[in-house]
């Protein structure tokens, strides 16, 4: 599978992640003498690092370049946001660097490939699947749903109506369709939020937050065995779904 970011240093590098959930100085983060790190765990020597942002001094940029001397800098770099002090010692030391990437999706231990050209990060020997987490919204309240025992996935936990994406379809249309199908309500999305990933066994799903307005009551098929309206708030306090929460960021909710 293939993940879209933004390409900031160029060049193309494969290795194994080495994860780091945090941000990071190299001034300070990594024992210039070896390449362990000295926050979290790993050696970078070799390995596709990938943490959040870049912090601390701008030493940090030449100490990237230190370790590339030594040959004891990361293969590549991957970031959620790119920021001077990393950018400017990746480019100084060569090292291909991408940025955009939701550093949750990944695991210590992935073979990545990065392209600092493109900006793309591809994970060869994970899946990619694409789905939809419809939110319907009446007044200053949404709608959620509780999974029936009968669904293999999260039984039991409260969320939107949801489904995979079949081919061809984007948001809007799968949206739609699922909650059509799950509530037998009809309606069209009045926004797609901005989608984001959630890591799995072998997976990476890519879910599509949208949002509905309607004041249908719902009629459940078997995949929920009962619904409530909510407030956004008063869901934090519910046993849902992973990650409900950004979906309700993201629809602004």
């Amino acid at each position: 599978m293939i993940i879209n970011g933004r390409a900031i240093a160029s060049g193309r590098a494969e290795a194994e992640v080495l994860v780091l959930n945090e941000d990071f100085s190299f001034l300070g983060g990594v024992d210039t003498a070896t390449g362990e790190l000295r926050v979290g765990e790993g050696n970078i020597s070799g390995r596709m690092f990938a943490f959040r942002r870049g912090k601390g001094s701008t030493v940090g940029s030449y100490t990237i370049f230190d370790l590339k001397t030594k040959n004891l800098a990361p293969a590549g770099i991957i970031n959620a946001t790119a920021e001077t002090i990393v950018t400017t010692g990746a480019v100084i030391a060569d090292i291909p660097l991408v940025d955009g990437i939701d550093i949750d999706a990944l695991r210590s231990g992935d073979r990545a490939i990065i392209d600092g050209d493109s900006g793309t990060l591809e994970l060869p020997d994970l899946e990619l699947r694409e789905v939809v987490s419809g939110i319907v919204r009446r007044g200053d309240d949404i709608l959620l749903l509780r999974r029936s025992d009968e669904e293999s996935h999260f039984p039991r936990m409260w969320g939107g109506a949801s489904g995979l994406m079949e081919a061809g379809e984007g948001p809007e249309d799968a949206a739609s369709r699922e909650l059509l199908e799950e509530t037998q309500i009809d309606a069209r999305p009045t926004l797609i939020g901005r989608s984001f990933l959630i890591r799995g066994d072998g997976i990476i799903w890519k879910v599509h937050p949208v949002l509905f307005e309607a004041d249908d009551e719902p009629t459940l098929n078997w995949e929920h065995c009962d619904y409530r309206w909510v407030s956004p708030a008063d869901s934090a306090g519910m046993d849902t779904v992973p990650r409900l929460n950004e979906v309700l960021v993201r629809l602004g909710l």
